[in-house]
């Protein structure tokens, strides 16, 4: 059910933000502030309960009831949170009392300003948690007021330290992976992303914003069926490994789709099927090729990354009411309920045809880029070193070190000749840290201990 139809009219102030007010309508109050807003449902005693975790990805349009219960349930009788920066208290209701899952309260803040990040009522509303939802609207303007602040931070946080259920529906889905478009210079269609990857409206960022440990390396795309955004996924992944040389997966939703990710790594698909095809797409580069980077991503250029009409592996499902459909984004390569394609792109020209799933166990690049590779010491002081061993031919190899929120320390692009890089770890705070190495497709994650 869309959140639009969930609103209380009667609820709404005639009188702006210039005072105060608390309001009570159907359980609810609403409070002004001059950077945010904030609706109230239910108890304001904080729930004392630990959440399910996991991630819930919506495609845009009205909201799957069935993929809403799933993440209501994953509160566990908590507080869910939803944050956004228009509309107004659609939600509320619509979570506390019209899915049948209980839930002790339900807030919505509508950040007006980037001066709302900085709000202690809002920075405690988010550690008090077991759920966050970010509703639709635009992703640039979450990106602006959020990225970098003390909320951004704390959402991390409560990701990381209580592994509360997180969430969101078109702008709300855009944000949540590693690398994601941030629609800086307004939307980018497919035949413009094809046509140029580099058009100044292609704002694929991976500076760190949120950190979904299990959306690392992979960028969301919502609305898929409308437009066809098919081959703008294809040209926005084609311009990350150009540039940072890091193989990336997609996720992306039909609008009326969603995907809800279990801890366990098994993303399960809801929709309308079999009436509808509302459908969600696993997307990866092939790691079954050499060289699978693009034949050509340049700016002012049309995009091929053909390698015989094999560039990208899809595993598309067709979503139901069960979500017993499913992906494991553990192995990326066992699915049920889908069908396996294959994407490409020649002279901006986009192609999908029937594919297979990939065999990454056989890929070319796995066993030999890391074979001879050697990490020490482990745990570190001064200076981690990182030993390939051998030359890796005609490939560039991608080093980041990583904070436990996300925030990028240490990132190098090595050339194929270059076999030691070393990592300064002397002004870094006791603790753990994670190294990600990538090589030609294929990546090698460490867990890094500093004393």
């Amino acid at each position: 059910m869309s959140e639009e139809l969930q609103k209380c009219p009667s609820c709404e102030s005639p009188y702006g933000y210039k005072v105060l007010i608390l309001l009570v309508c159907l359980n609810q109050y609403l409070v002004f502030s001059q950077s945010y807003t904030s609706y109230f449902t239910g108890s304001s005693q904080d729930a004392q309960v630990s959440s399910a975790g996991g991630i819930c990805l919506m495609g845009g349009a009205s909201e799957d009831d069935n993929a809403m219960q799933w993440f209501l349930q994953r509160a566990n009788g908590g507080d869910v949170l939803v944050l956004r920066a228009t509309g107004s208290n659609g939600y509320n209701n619509y979570f506390f009392s019209g899915l049948g899952v209980s839930v002790n309260s339900v807030e919505t803040i509508v950040c007006h300003s980037a001066a709302a990040s900085n709000e202690q009522y809002i920075l405690s509303r988010i550690n008090q948690a077991e759920a966050i939802w970010f509703a639709g609207g635009s992703q640039w303007t979450y990106i602006d007021y959020w990225r970098g602040t003390p909320l951004n931070a704390a959402i991390n946080a409560a990701i990381l330290n209580r592994n509360i259920v997180i969430g969101g529906t078109s702008a709300g889905m855009a944000i949540q992976g590693e690398y994601y478009f941030s629609a800086q210079n307004g939307t980018i269609t497919s035949a413009e992303a094809l046509a140029n990857p580099y058009h100044p409206k292609a704002t694929v960022s991976g500076a760190a914003f949120l950190n979904n440990e299990m959306l690392r390396h992979t960028i969301t795309d919502t609305h898929f069926d409308n437009p066809d955004r098919r081959g703008r996924l294809l040209s926005f992944m084609a311009k990350i490994y150009t540039d940072e040389g890091i193989a990336t997966y997609g996720i992306a939703c039909d609008e009326y789709t969603a995907v809800c990710i279990e801890p366990s790594g098994t993303a399960r698909v809801f929709g309308g099927a079999p009436a509808y095809q509302d459908y969600a797409y696993f997307v990866q580069v092939n790691c079954e090729l050499a060289d699978p980077a693009p034949e050509n991503c340049q700016a002012q250029s049309q995009l091929t990354w053909n390698h015989n009409s094999s560039a990208l592996k899809i595993y598309r499902i067709n979503g139901n009411a069960a979500g017993s459909n499913t992906f494991d984004i553990n192995t990326w390569s066992d699915g049920q309920g889908g069908t396996w394609l294959n994407w490409s792109a020649q002279a901006g020209i986009f192609t999908e045809i029937a594919g297979t799933a990939p065999d990454c166990n056989n890929a070319a690049i796995e066993q030999p880029a890391f074979s001879n590779l050697s990490i020490f010491p482990n745990p570190c002081s001064e200076v981690l070193n990182i030993e390939l061993g051998s030359e890796i031919p005609n490939n560039q190899i991608t080093i980041q070190l990583f904070e436990q929120d996300g925030k990028a320390i240490s990132s190098a692009l090595l050339n194929c000749t270059e076999q030691r890089y070393q990592i300064n770890t002397s002004n870094l705070k006791p603790g753990l840290y994670f190294l990600d190495i990538h090589i030609n497709g294929v990546t090698l994650k460490q867990i890094i201990s500093k004393m």
